[in-house]
C-alpha cells in the first residue's frame, strides 16, 4: 500500500532544504515533489480557468491519496495563499522519517489536522511506527507536527 508524507510550508525559502534533506535520507528524486501554485498558469482549453484547473487537480490528487475533503481543501487553501506542499512517497519507515524532517523545518498544521483522526487499523501506533501485522485503511495519520502520512 503506497504511503506518502505531506507537509505544507508557508515559508517558500525552506522548501529546497526540506527536499534536499529528504533526498539525503535515501529517497529517490522521483519520489519527492514540491508543489506551489505556478506563477505562469497557461490556458488548457476553451473553458479553462488556469488557477481553478490547478486547484482542482491538486484537490483530486490529495483525495486520491486518502485526504478527506476537508483536509484536501485545507491544503489547497494553503497553496492558494502562497504555501508549498512537499510530498515524499516510500516505505513505512521512510515516510515517518520524511515527516520528521518536514516537522523539523516547520511544516504548518492545517485546520483539518486538529480534527479527530480517521480510524486506522491497529497496524499503526499513535507514534506512526509500523507494526508487523494487520492492514491499514485509506486515511491520514498526523505525524507529530504539521506533516501527515497518507495511506491509499
Amino acid at each position: 500500500m503506497p504511503k506518502t508524507a505531506v507537509g505544507l510550508f508557508q515559508n517558500r525559502n525552506v522548501v529546497g532544504q526540506v527536499v534536499r534533506d529528504i533526498e539525503s535520507a535515501g529517497f529517490p528524486r522521483t519520489e519527492v515533489r514540491a508543489i506551489g501554485e505556478p506563477l505562469d498558469l497557461g490556458v488548457t482549453g476553451v473553458l479553462s480557468i488556469p488557477r481553478v484547473d490547478f486547484e482542482v487537480d491538486l484537490f483530486r490528487e490529495l483525495s486520491r491519496m486518502g485526504a478527506s475533503r476537508t483536509a484536501a481543501q485545507a491544503y489547497v487553501d494553503g497553496v492558494r495563499s502562497g504555501g508549498v506542499l512537499v510530498f515524499a512517497t516510500g516505505s513505512d519507515d521512510q515516510v515517518v522519517q520524511a515527516a520528521g524532517i518536514m516537522n523539523r523545518h516547520g511544516a504548518v498544521q492545517t485546520q483539518e489536522d486538529n480534527a479527530p483522526e480517521p480510524h486506522l487499523h491497529s497496524r499503526y501506533r499513535e507514534s506512526g511506527a509500523a507494526l508487523a501485522t494487520g492492514t491499514v485503511q485509506t486515511g491520514r495519520l498526523r505525524q507529530g507536527g504539521g506533516a501527515c502520512l497518507f495511506f491509499w
